[in-house]
């Protein structure tokens, strides 16, 4: 590419990687013709500034806004250097802000420990009952107030702005930061946020309402998407468990609303009905009709979530939470569309006791994707792995678009790709001799490898029932992921393994965990990942119901609902490893079902992966050349 046409395309650095080239025009040629873009890009080629750059260039022509989103913190800041480094290179005029979820901003004490529906519902309480002072600072008659426009001023003068700094600045000047950051956002050619600001429902509308843009105005990256369906099924979804009612009850006699008592016990007795026949740990499916007619019938459904929405928000005028309003919540949702929707009644083992749990699980994220993502100016979806494409398209519903596949950008040689099948985790075979031959395996090669590795199990289950052997056979230090780890843990834990850079120990993590992606470990923190089992989704009613709806609607029931999502998690994992073109490692995946056909067939098709049992000797000569 030439000086000029880099130039044109915003691209901030003097050296375009291989394959980037191609990636900056692909993007500018799909927005300038309003098309949808998937993109497949293993770490390395430089996805954020290969969209960015062309993205902004086109924004600023064509009067269009871009929304980057992203469900990392880091990437945040990622796009936002990104951005400064464009507007210092081309001397530039245009604003830029990063947007959180509005609970991560609010200045008052004690909301970070709220759900994010309570958190909604106090925070619109206290608003409207002028009882916050960061906000009435900030915005009156729903207009900016003198003082915050003269430090939005301010803040302009220094943006594109990150979240910490944004924050900072208004907590000292009694501002709310999200307020801020909404009317900073109004006027920005980029805004970088999460993806419910845009795919929730009951979200997206609003604020995009509040920042005064339209769908079709928007150019919308969404950044590793892979992630995007299961976040939008999670989104539509809800559950009403038998422990929210016990603590509703609780609260309504605390607060004195006794009548309301009786009604939380008949749904109480529903829960009970639609359970009657199952023991622990079993499951059913149920109708719409089998929770809503005897509610119905005994009273009157719609009256009873009003009821239970008004005590609820009385509630939340002094407890900021309601359980009471959860359960009205629920009843909203339950009503919702059959197709696409799966209604499960369950009893689930607990740390004391049993309960009850009615679930509304979303199967089809579609349902959210497509409305949204086919009525902007142009949609660009991109990971490091999405693939199959096709599925991605299809599975989310995005219409008038094209996919691409980048080759893995890092040099070959640097990476020993392996595939050991002398094991596996499949349910039906676990056992203490399996447990015992993997964690002779994962020591073998930790014990060779010189430096840190990391190795990432199925379940907790199956990490801790491995790691009684490991342990043991490990010459080196280990570190455990423990799912009640809070986020300073977490990050306390990782920055300790970094520290063994030089003499090496194993971060043991879990597919799906805080570890398996969304961490970097580059250069010689991590030399090793070792994947062990394949991370499949429980064999339950929702994982067949998915099978099901996929094999109706696609005939692909069990690729989209159950292989590729656990493949393209393995594959997520595996990304720990090789994060620049100067690192080396190994990648082994410890499995039989690895090496079969229905599963080889998915691994990147420029891997050159080596199916052995004699992982032993190759990574000795890795190491040594």
């Amino acid at each position: 590419m030439s000086p000029e046409k880099s130039a044109e395309l915003l691209f901030p650095f003097d050296e375009i990687r291989s394959e980037q080239d191609k990636l900056l025009l692909l993007v500018d040629t799909m927005i300038k013709n309003r098309k949808n873009l998937l993109v497949h890009a293993p770490t390395g080629l430089g996805k954020t500034i290969g969209v960015l750059g062309p993205a902004l260039k086109n924004a600023m022509d064509d009067d269009l806004t871009i929304l980057f989103l992203t469900s990392r913190h880091t990437q945040h800041k990622i796009a936002i250097d990104t951005l400064k480094k464009i507007k210092e290179k081309y001397d530039i005029s245009f604003d830029a802000v990063s947007i959180i979820g509005k609970k991560w901003m609010c200045g008052q004490e004690g909301v970070r420990t709220l759900y994010s529906s309570e958190f909604s519902e106090y925070c619109k309480k206290v608003r409207e009952d002028k009882k916050c002072d960061f906000y009435t600072n900030t915005r009156k008659s729903n207009k900016l107030t003198v003082s915050a426009k003269k430090i939005l001023s301010d803040i302009k003068a220094i943006s594109p702005i990150d979240t910490e700094k944004m924050i900072d600045i208004c907590i000292e000047e009694k501002l709310c930061p999200y307020e801020m950051s909404l009317a900073l956002a109004a006027d920005s050619k980029v805004i970088i946020t999460d993806y419910y600001y845009l795919f929730n429902p009951n979200i997206g509308d609003n604020f995009l309402g509040k920042i005064n843009k339209k769908l079709e105005n928007l150019v919308v990256i969404v950044d590793e998407a892979h992630n995007l369906p299961l976040r939008l099924k999670d989104l539509a979804s809800e559950h009403l468990s038998s422990l929210t009612l016990k603590r509703a009850v609780q609260e309504a006699k605390k607060s004195g609303y006794s009548q309301t008592i009786g009604t939380i016990n008949q749904i109480q007795e529903v829960l009970l009905d639609l359970t009657s026949k199952l023991r622990s740990g079993e499951e059913r499916i149920v109708t719409k009709n089998d929770f809503y007619n005897p509610i119905e019938n005994e009273l009157d459904y719609d009256q009873v979530i009003e009821d239970l929405e008004f005590v609820g928000d009385s509630i939340r005028e002094s407890k900021k939470t309601s359980y009471i309003g959860a359960i009205s919540r629920f009843m909203e949702k339950w009503i919702g569309r059959d197709e696409g929707f799966a209604r499960i009644a369950s009893i689930k083992k607990g740390f004391k006791e049993e309960h009850i749990l009615l679930s509304y699980r979303c199967l089809d994220p579609s349902i959210v994707a497509a409305p949204v993502a086919n009525a902007t100016s142009s949609t660009i979806l991109m990971s490091g792995t999405l693939t199959p494409i096709d599925m991605y398209s299809e599975v989310l519903g995005i219409e008038n678009s094209q996919g691409v596949v980048f080759p893995d950008p890092y040099p070959k040689k640097n990476r020993l790709n392996l595939i050991i099948p002398k094991t596996t985790t499949k349910f039906t075979a676990r056992n203490d001799i399996q447990y015992k031959e993997i964690s002779k395996i994962c020591a073998d090669i930790v014990n060779k490898v010189p430096g840190n590795s990391a190795i990432f199990f199925p379940s907790y289950y199956l990490k801790d029932s491995i790691n009684r052997y490991f342990s043991e056979e490990s010459r080196k230090t280990v570190f455990n992921e423990d799912p009640r780890m809070n986020k300073d843990e977490r990050h306390s834990l990782l920055e300790n393994f970094k520290g063994y850079a030089d003499t090496g120990a194993v971060l043991l993590g879990v597919s799906s965990g805080s570890f398996g992606e969304g961490i970097d470990l580059p250069g010689d923190y991590l030399k090793c990942v070792i994947v062990v089992g394949l991370p499949l989704r429980a064999p339950d009613l929702e994982t067949k119901s998915l099978i099901n709806y996929y094999d109706r609607k696609f005939g692909k029931g069990w690729d989209y609902g159950y292989i590729i999502p656990a493949m393209s998690k393995a594959i997520q994992n595996s990304g720990r490893c090789i994060r620049s073109e100067t690192d080396r490692g190994v990648i082994a995946f410890l499995d039989e079902r690895f090496a079969w056909k229905n599963y080889f067939r998915l691994f990147p098709a420029d891997w050159d992966i080596k199916v052995t049992a004699e992982y032993d000797k190759m990574i000795d000569g890795f190491f040594v050349k």
